[in-house]
């Protein structure tokens, strides 16, 4: 399996390389589609807030239920493989949704991408780290937060064109096939060198195999204080984003209003909001670049915290807001924090999990973060209902508070336990 490739003329590239590529690619597709698809939900399929929670509630499910098993696949067989279907099934997911305006069709693209990112999860990361080192993955993954930025300022310029000049699901269709010609070219270049599968005589079934890894990677978090905590940490992370990522487009439609001057569309507005946040993200991932240890757990810790509690404030900040530009302002600053320090956190977090279970090991941990999501997101769902959007993002926010005494604990186990060899 580890050698699937039905192209065995076809030079690969350096894995370093090809993942800033492909980095910047998916964030391209992925951009195009999500800079119109809430707007598109809300408006053109006309999805009631319950709706749109329920909606992000299903993808959470799913990946709830296949995370585990995609990284037990990643772990045995192949992890190039399993990030070739991941992007080709998310693809077709976007594909379902942006061809059929329906709230059961919207429910089953879902199902489909989502069960595609579980295979990303976990042995994407896994793969660039066995392909290129643990050390040399670190600087990877922060320059892979640039490269993935570019990408979605160039996604977020494409799909309001697009949009502006044909229809607002047209993105969300093109962003699909962009991601299936990315399958489609991994499956060709993607290099697979630093991993061994289990072989085929020591296999021991599907399911027993499945078992085996999943067992090794339990043991293993169950043994390690700091990895408990990082799951926890996940899991309020998932706790609060859901209910935050569904509602806040029609908190700024309903609640806050849009600028009227200019007679933009809404697609414009939050295609400016959304470009001027990766910007701001670019920014912040090089500084995080030049300033931040990413070899040193406690300077990464430390960044992240001082992150988070700015994120808890411009969440709060956003949701009892009134003004467009105080709002926005608001959004702006919370999602640059938001998504600053992800890489320099997963290159920590990977020195901490053993190679022959590390992708089971971030599944579970993807896993933690669709428990939260699944927990929190219908209860949001409820408030926004009774009570209105506004109360339901400020439960949000508050529901990411335990973070922060949660790394400070996190730093001080990490002081006593060494990373991996």
């Amino acid at each position: 399996m580890r050698n699937f490739n039905p192209f065995p003329g076809v030079r690969k590239w350096d894995a370093y390389t090809l993942y800033l590529i492909q980095v910047f690619v998916w964030s391209f597709g992925f951009s195009m589609i999500t800079t119109v698809n809430l707007v598109y939900q809300a408006t053109v399929a006309g999805l009631s807030p319950l709706q749109l929670v329920l909606v992000g509630t299903t993808l959470e499910i799913t990946a709830f239920l296949f995370e585990v098993p995609t990284g037990v696949v990643a772990d045995t067989y192949s992890r190039r493989l399993s990030v070739i279907i991941g992007y080709a099934l998310i693809g077709a997911g976007f594909l379902v949704e942006g061809l059929f305006p329906l709230f059961g069709a919207i429910m089953l693209a879902q199902v489909i991408w989502g069960i595609g990112i579980t295979f990303i999860s976990g042995a994407e990361s896994a793969w660039l780290v066995d392909e290129i080192g643990e050390s040399r993955s670190a600087t990877a993954f922060i320059r892979a937060s640039q490269m993935g930025n570019l990408g979605g300022l160039a996604g977020i310029a494409a799909s309001a064109l697009v949009a502006a000049l044909f229809s607002i699901n047209t993105p969300i269709v093109i962003g699909a096939l962009v991601l299936v010609g990315l399958s489609v070219t991994l499956m060709l270049v993607m290099p697979e060198t630093g991993f061994s599968p289990v072989p085929h005589e020591e296999r021991q079934g599907a399911v027993r195999q499945m078992v085996t890894t999943l067992r090794a990677g339990v043991k293993l978090v169950a043994g390690r204080r700091l990895l408990l905590i990082l799951f926890a940490i996940t899991f309020f992370g998932g706790l609060y984003s859901e209910g935050f990522d569904r509602l806040w487009t029609p908190h700024l439609i309903d609640d806050v209003g849009l600028p009227t001057f200019g007679g933009f569309d809404p697609v414009i507005w939050f295609g400016i909001l959304r470009a001027i946040t990766m910007i701001g993200a670019i920014g912040m991932a090089e500084f995080v670049r030049r300033r931040v240890k990413v070899e040193s757990g406690e300077h990464v810790l430390r960044a992240i915290f001082l992150s988070d509690a700015g994120l808890i404030v411009s969440l709060l900040v956003f949701a009892l807001s009134g003004n467009f530009v105080i709002a926005a302002a608001a959004y702006v600053v919370s999602q640059t924090l938001r998504g600053a320090l992800g890489g320099a956190f997963n290159a920590w977090a990977n020195r901490h999990i053993e190679s022959d279970v590390r992708a089971t090991t971030l599944s579970m941990m993807a896993q933690m973060d669709a428990i939260g999501q699944i927990g929190g997101g219908p209860g949001i769902g409820v408030i926004g209902e009774r009570f209105g959007v506004r109360a339901a993002l400020v439960i949000s926010a508050l529901l990411l508070a335990p973070v922060l005494p949660l790394y400070r604990w996190a730093g001080r186990v990490a002081r006593r336990q060494p990373p991996n060899a």
